[in-house]
């Protein structure tokens, strides 16, 4: 069974979800709840750096999504101890090591192997996931990472975006879907689970070129998947574009139509590490509705349900409820 049966704590009439979420996965996995630990490496991206570009990705603030931590001169252990102390006296007990900003494998080998090693250092880490930009993963740091995975497990999380060259031109992201092709087909001979993050919304994309990534992720074959919806962050490029006039976000109605479009085409066993995206506090331009995360995941859940449809439908995936679809 790849969705959980109704439990306690479901939306009156839900029932079960209709997608693979990485919560109950994980609880099946290790038998119990398991959290993320978000890290800040302090490293930098070869589209800001000058190596390929020094405007970054249109959407990219001055953190790349991360906190800032190590600008404030925090270790990789320190920031891991700081948030295991946090969250020490309540469940989950078991923690994996989520290097989050920027480009995680931009870096000489030595350095990413002191980093990984002081992310695992505790005991209660069993696992590490590695954000990072399918262009910038050697084979060397691919076999790192499969040494790592024979006792911990080891997610590679790879930015695509979108399927379509256009985009990605578009957004200045500086590589292109075939890249990512590439860095899928080495990583899984090593054995490495691939996590595929995608953006829905992104400037001048149409329907059918969402539906095209979905597409694109199942013919690859990858394990799981995050989807986001593109929101205008301060301090970006994209928020210029917006203050000119030249983007406009989606509604939270189509938004949860290009999100069902997108898990139909999924295969069911493809695990959905998340659904929409989380603006940190301050940063939000627009559109509203980002902010309100647990108001687009219900949207989302009641969209699939209304309309009777679920990960994989188009895929031949049977559905989580039969007696209702």
């Amino acid at each position: 069974m790849l969705f959980r049966a109704p439990k306690k704590g479901d939306e009156p009439g839900m029932g079960p979800k209709r997608y693979h979420d990485l919560k109950t996965h994980l609880v099946r996995r290790f038998g119990g709840p398991v959290a993320k630990i978000a890290l800040d490496a302090g490293l930098s991206c070869p589209n800001r750096d000058g190596a390929l570009s020094t405007r970054g990705c249109l959407f990219c603030d001055e953190d790349g999504s991360g906190s800032g931590s190590a600008r404030r001169g925090w270790s990789i252990t320190d920031q891991v101890q700081a948030a295991l102390a946090r969250v020490s006296a309540a469940d989950p007990k078991k923690y994996i090591a989520y290097f989050q900003s920027f480009t995680n494998t931009y870096a000489p080998l030595a350095h990413l192997k002191t980093l990984w090693d002081q992310a695992l250092s505790d005991p209660r880490i069993i696992g590490l996931s590695v954000g990072t930009r399918p262009d910038v993963v050697p084979d060397a740091v691919l076999d790192l990472l499969a040494e790592y995975a024979l006792t911990r497990t080891v997610w590679l999380e790879l930015g695509l975006q979108s399927a379509s060259d256009r985009t990605l031109a578009k957004i200045h992201r500086g590589h292109t879907a075939a890249a990512f092709a590439d860095a899928i087909r080495r990583a899984k001979i090593r054995g490495l689970e691939i996590v595929a993050h995608i953006i829905l919304g992104l400037p001048g994309e149409t329907g059918d070129d969402m539906i095209g990534t979905s597409r694109f992720l199942a013919d690859l074959g990858v394990a799981g998947v995050k989807i986001h919806g593109l929101y205008v962050a301060r301090g970006t490029a994209l928020a210029d574009l917006y203050g000119q006039g030249g983007y406009v976000p989606l509604t939270r109605d189509a938004f949860c139509r290009h999100v069902a479009e997108v898990l139909e085409r999924l295969p069911a066993s493809t695990v959905i590490h998340r659904l929409t995206g989380d603006p940190k506090p301050g940063q939000l331009v627009a559109p509203d509705w980002a902010a309100e995360k647990s108001k687009t995941l219900q949207a989302i859940r009641t969209y699939l349900e209304e309309r009777q449809t679920w990960q994989g439908r188009l895929l031949g995936a049977p559905s989580p409820n039969p007696d209702r679809s």
